[in-house]
């Protein structure tokens, strides 16, 4: 009952209430008792001295029992109350209820012995001669300033003890009453006083369940209005604190989701708190298994391990590349020292340079593949210049060859100037593709046809299988013959005479897929990520010339129709180069 402040308020004052009319029943009860017995005091005096006078003359000479017994009993039936005379030695003289003769010596008597000693006396108790509680009140008797007798006047406590009981039934109905009346007036107060704090709190444990906007608004302005119109202030710095907080860790969030770098945090126990998706990704793991996992059993690298440890023991940011596998990532590695609310931490962030170290190698292989052709003709070029410096300028038919191998070399410098100009315009984007809808028919016969004399040459056969009912395609015409065009030319060129080189297309969802397949050497498992490099080149030895350039410019054009291309080969077995273009709505 007491959890609650309505009770806590009511219980007390209802309790308070009780106590002061209990206390104030019982006062008034024993007051009015009190009030009733001096009144039938003073009422008995009164009729003590009215006997006293009656009797005095009788009481001044000798008078015998007989002679006063009729008195007695008429004073006793006048006053309707029991009236007794005394001698000065206590011998009963008369009594109007009793007999006389058998009453006992009465000087042991309390209000007896008060009225010899005082004049008058009075006394309550119990009475063995009448079988009840009485009142007593005596009264000494002078004649001539001597005393002659006592008088002593009784009445029954029974009217008394009567009509105290009804008053105190009357006082308790009252009591009652207004203990009921307070009752009620206390649960009503506490109730006015406990709702505003109820309300206050169901706003409190609303805002405790999230719900940040639960306000309370009293209806008074007394403390409590006071304490909800802080408790409003409160929710809304709350709120707005919440919210700028929601907004950055949302935004915290997205960025570290979004980073192409890995981070993760760990505590001071070395436990994972926060990874983001990058991390996860590179330590081949996910959020819901690393949250909470040492960082040992999340990184499983020694050497990641080693770095992160030496950044919590020295307190510094330590820095290391590494290789996790052979295939795997090239990461940079940074351990940052943190202080945590728990104690330090550390900030771990892996930096993939996986691609950076491709593009490193790509920019090497480019150098080299462009030193080793431009090497090449500028050789031969320079000595046939030499040649001709040294006297094969005599020699006209002697001249007009080396002239015209120097026309040969220079032609070849200039195509891969050319197709270097091509790719960089391709990949800049400055080249304009002229997309209109094209059958396949018109993109792949022409290409094909030029080259067929080619093939011819070589010893090969040339197979172009394309469905009647193939879907027209969205291309520039003239960049897509010089895809098919690069494709039937690497066919051609590194497949042995007596080889076939096949052309077919067929559709495929929303786009037509057009493949040239060989019969030719095939390229090696390990060389087959890099064919559509720049320069690269499968087999040096087998190559038989080209810049190495018609690949990843067929790569680039195919991208900018918004299609795919790629191969499939087996060393031995040939091989199998794709490309698709979307078709036409």
């Amino acid at each position: 009952m007491f959890k609650t402040i309505r009770w806590r308020i009511a219980v007390p004052y209802i309790t308070l209430i009780v106590l002061a009319m209990a206390g104030l029943t019982l006062y008034l009860a024993g007051f009015v008792r009190d009030l009733y017995v001096e009144g039938l005091r003073a009422q008995l005096g009164a009729e003590v001295a009215l006997v006293g006078d009656a009797l005095r003359p009788l009481l001044s000479r000798e008078v015998t029992g007989e002679e006063l017994a009729p008195l007695v009993r008429y004073y006793g039936e006048l006053l309707d109350a029991r009236v007794t005379v005394i001698q000065l030695d206590g011998t009963v003289l008369g009594d109007s209820f009793e007999d006389w003769r058998q009453m006992d010596n009465h000087a042991d008597r309390p209000e007896v012995i008060q009225a010899m000693a005082n004049g008058s006396g009075s006394s309550i108790r119990f009475s063995q001669t009448v079988g009840y509680e009485m009142m007593y009140v005596a009264g000494l008797v002078l004649s001539e300033g001597r005393p002659v007798g006592v008088i002593r006047v009784a009445l029954p406590l029974r009217q008394i003890t009567s009509h105290a009981a009804h008053l105190r039934v009357s006082i308790l109905v009252a009591t009652l009453i207004t203990v009921s009346l307070a009752l009620l007036l206390a649960v009503l107060i506490a109730e006015r006083i406990a709702q505003p704090i109820r309300e206050l709190k169901a706003a409190v444990e609303r805002m405790r369940e999230g719900d940040l906007g639960a306000r309370f608004f009293p209806t008074t302005r007394d403390e409590v209005g006071s304490l909800a119109e802080a408790f409003n202030q409160m929710a809304m710095r709350l709120a707005s604190t919440v919210e700028t907080l929601s907004k950055e860790r949302v935004r915290l969030g997205a960025i570290l989701e979004h980073m192409g770098d890995g981070v993760l945090i760990t505590d001071n126990e070395g436990r994972v708190r926060l990874i983001n998706q990058a991390a996860a990704r590179i330590l081949s793991t996910t959020e819901e298994q690393a949250i909470g996992r040492s960082f040992a059993q999340v990184a499983r690298d020694h050497r990641l391990i080693e770095l992160w440890r030496h950044c919590l023991q020295r307190k510094e940011e330590q820095f290391e590349a590494v290789e996790m596998d052979r295939k795997g990532p090239f990461l940079q590695v940074i351990a940052t020292p943190i202080q945590d609310v728990d104690g330090p931490a550390c900030l771990v962030i892996l930096q993939d340079l996986t691609r950076v170290r491709q593009l490193e190698s790509v920019r090497r292989d480019f150098i080299s593949n462009i030193s080793h052709e431009l090497r090449t003709p500028l050789a031969s070029l320079k000595a046939l210049v030499e040649t001709l410096r040294d006297g094969a300028l005599g020699d006209p038919p002697a001249a007009q060859r080396f002239l015209d191998r120097i026309e040969t070399e220079v032609d070849s410098m200039t195509q891969m100037v050319q197709e270097l100009l091509e790719l960089s315009r391709i990949e800049s984007g400055r080249v304009p593709f002229r997309m209109a809808p094209v059958s396949v028919t018109e993109i792949v016969v022409p290409a094909v046809e030029r080259l067929r004399a080619q093939a011819e040459r070589a010893g090969l056969k040339v197979e172009v299988a394309l469905p009647a009912e193939l879907p027209h395609v969205l291309a520039d015409v003239e960049r897509a013959w010089q895809v098919v065009g690069n494709l039937v030319h690497n066919a051609i060129k590194f497949t042995p005479a007596g080889g076939t080189v096949s052309i077919s297309a067929e559709p495929s969802g929303d786009e037509v897929i057009i493949s040239v397949q060989d019969t030719g050497v095939g390229i090696p498992a390990d060389d087959l990520p890099r064919v559509f490099e720049r320069f690269f080149k499968s087999e040096r030895s087998r190559s038989g010339g080209g810049t190495g350039l018609g690949l990843a410019i067929a790569q680039h054009i195919v991208h900018g129709h918004g299609g795919r291309i790629w191969v499939k080969s087996a060393e031995g077995q040939g091989s199998t180069f794709s490309f698709s273009l979307p078709i036409a709505k």
